[in-house]
């Protein structure tokens, strides 16, 4: 088919990857405009538009697809169909109507489940047993729109957002190659009107951790928010987060370090940390990050 790429972060890289090596044509690859980035603060391109200049592809990134210029040069293009990941801007109706099999977007969730920013995130932080990914025909509404294929995974007990997103990403990737193979016989599903909820963006206001509430819902905020913005505690006036952990047996006074291993107690039972990170320094494993900064049993965190 006559695609049209449209994805901006990492998680659409490995999408476009696997569109390309199932033999579409690519007519163009839309994604996020370069902005300023690292210590220069020069234009960075985003992770689409570097993978897509690689593979020689036509790279446009509009700031806005509103214009009437942008919409007819869009049209321009004849698209079969349009595949949609994480591009980062609404599409306004002539943009959904132009391509002839219309939009299709990959999305990280099992909708209607956790439609909307950050359905990773929220699918481990609320302690969801699966996950999984829908291709989706794309219409006016949030992550509304009819179902062609769905794809179930398990979330892994120690699983963060990096990782299931990962995984994710290579799942969509499977699923849209399979459902363009497919797509005269693919028959849209409505979207069951119970069981809607909303994956709303991250607010970093929800990164500080708090020892007193149960282990399983540290745990949980722990790994949802890892990588970023990353779970937080604070010790001497230094930040330090946390990126990875388990639960552990044990008890105590919430925040108090159990054991030299880094098992933390919390309102009820405990948290083992498995990997940590001080402000303006590497990630570490719980053994390496324990060599630095002396956190023993009885600590008070």
């Amino acid at each position: 088919m006559r695609i049209i790429f449209m994805g901006t972060p990492d998680f659409s890289v490995p999408v476009l990857d696997a569109l390309v090596d199932a033999g579409h044509e690519i007519a163009a690859v839309y994604c996020q405009p370069p902005r300023p980035a690292g210590r220069g603060k020069k234009d960075r391109p985003t992770p689409v538009h570097a993978r897509a200049a690689a593979l020689g592809l036509e790279v446009r990134h509009p700031v806005s697809l509103k214009a009437p210029e942008a919409q007819a040069e869009f049209a321009a293009l004849q698209a079969d169909v349009a595949v949609v990941v994480a591009y980062g801007l609404i599409l306004p109706q002539a943009i959904l109507d132009a391509p002839a099999r219309g939009c299709l977007n990959i999305h990280a969730s099992l909708l209607p489940r956790w439609r909307g920013a950050a359905p990773i995130h929220r699918a481990i932080m609320a302690g969801d047993a699966d996950t999984g990914v829908c291709i989706m025909q794309m219409e006016a509404g949030l992550d509304t729109g009819p179902v062609l294929l769905r794809e179930v995974t398990p979330i892994g007990e120690t699983e963060t957002t990096a990782e299931l997103h990962d995984r994710l990403s290579a799942l969509g990737a499977g699923a849209i190659v399979a459902a363009l193979e497919q797509l005269d016989g693919l028959e849209p599903q409505a979207q069951p009107e119970e069981g809607v909820t909303y994956a709303h963006k991250i607010d970093k206001a929800e990164a500080a951790l708090d020892w007193s509430r149960d282990a399983v819902d540290v745990d949980r905020q722990i790994r949802g928010l890892s990588p970023f913005p990353g779970a937080w505690f604070e010790r001497e006036g230094v930040r330090i987060k946390v990126l990875g952990s388990r639960l552990a047996e044990g008890q105590g006074a919430a925040g108090v370090v159990l054991d030299d291993t880094l098992c933390v107690a919390c309102g009820t039972g405990a948290v083992r940390l498995t990997r940590l990170q001080k402000a303006g320094r590497g990630a570490q494993d719980v053994t390496e990050f324990l060599r630095g900064t002396a956190l023993p049993a009885g600590t008070q965190l």
